[in-house]
C-alpha cells in the first residue's frame, strides 16, 4: 500500500511539473496505468500464494513475480483484441450511416420539388 501512495505522490508532482495541459493528461493517465498494473499484480501474486498455500505447497518468489507478468501480458493482450473489436464495429456502423443520410437527402429534394410546383 505504502507503493500506492508513492506512485500517487509521485504523479501529483509531475502533474506540477507539467507545463502543458496535454503532458499533464498524458503523464496522469500514464500515473493511472502504473498503479492498475501494480494493482492487477499484487492482486495475482495474492491469489498465487494462497492457491499454493491452499494445495499445501511453498511457491517461490521468482515463479510467483512470472505468474503475476504472464498475468498482466494475458489481460493487456485481451484488452488490445477488444479494442480491435470495437474499432471494427465502429467502422461498420460509420459504412453504414452515410448510406442512409444519402437517402433522406435524395427523399427530400424530392419533396422539396414536388413543393415548387
Amino acid at each position: 500500500m505504502d507503493a500506492d501512495m508513492e506512485t500517487l505522490a509521485a504523479a501529483d508532482d509531475a502533474d506540477l511539473l507539467a507545463s502543458d495541459g496535454g503532458e499533464a493528461e498524458r503523464l496522469e493517465a500514464e500515473a493511472q496505468a502504473d498503479l492498475l498494473r501494480d494493482r492487477l499484480l499484487l492482486a495475482v501474486i495474492k491469489i498465487a500464494t494462497s492457491e499454493g498455500k491452499k494445495a499445501g505447497m511453498e511457491v517461490s518468489d521468482p515463479v510467483v513475480a512470472c505468474i503475476a507478468d504472464l498475468a498482466y501480458k494475458s489481460v493487456a493482450h485481451r484488452n488490445e483484441h477488444l479494442m480491435g473489436l470495437l474499432r471494427t464495429f465502429s467502422q461498420q456502423l460509420k459504412g453504414k450511416e452515410p448510406a442512409s443520410e444519402k437517402k433522406r437527402k435524395k427523399s427530400s429534394k424530392k419533396d422539396d420539388n414536388v413543393m415548387q410546383i
